[in-house]
């Protein structure tokens, strides 16, 4: 058996910490939960990661920072409409096959709730640039028109809502959301 570098330790504590925390959420998930599902000591995680505060950070820049390239890689060479509906496709693809990704982003948006209102601002800072890097990658793919950004996020957020409460797809809440609304001044009815 090949011997993990830490490195690669760490990709793996990630990976199952995104899982845990996507289920039990920050405040319900411990680190004896995480370590057993990595195969490793609480010992050896904190060598890791200095803090259960660090793993869940790690976990949540992660998922940050995958749906960012999510949404480049689907984007790239296209533009306004055409890279819209390409981000929104690859982003349904992902939620639908990856739930743990959804159910992680709301644990996520839950805990900077929670950790603002306790006076801790380190999650939300680094959540709110994350989230303002991925809002740019969006908003550079839509040709720079605010309300588009807007319209494409407030979507999305709807989408993750839906999902996350269990609608089924072909209940009538999800009327209208299969296509990506806009807002520009010429197209509106």
């Amino acid at each position: 058996m090949v011997r993990m570098s830490a490195e690669e330790r760490r990709e793996s504590v990630i990976r199952a910490a995104m899982g845990e925390f996507a289920q039990g959420g920050f405040y319900g998930t411990s680190t004896e939960t995480i370590a057993k599902r990595v195969g490793v000591s609480q010992p050896y995680l904190f060598r890791l990661f200095p803090s259960k505060k660090a793993i869940f950070l790690a976990v949540a820049e992660r998922c940050l920072t995958d749906m960012r390239r999510l949404f480049a890689e689907a984007s790239e060479g296209l533009r306004g409409e055409e890279a819209g509906r390409a981000m929104a496709s690859a982003y349904t693809l992902l939620i639908s096959e990856h739930p743990e990704r959804l159910q992680m982003q709301m644990q996520v948006y839950v805990t900077v709730a929670a950790a603002e209102a306790a006076g801790d601002h380190e999650f939300g800072e680094m959540v709110r640039k994350g989230w303002m890097e991925l809002w740019d990658t969006v908003h550079v793919a839509l040709g720079g028109d605010v309300e588009e950004t807007t319209a494409f996020m407030a979507h999305g957020m709807l989408i993750n809502t839906l999902a996350g409460m269990g609608f089924p797809t072909g209940h009538r809440v999800w009327q209208g959301l299969h296509t990506i609304p806009t807002l520009r001044k010429d197209r509106r009815s």
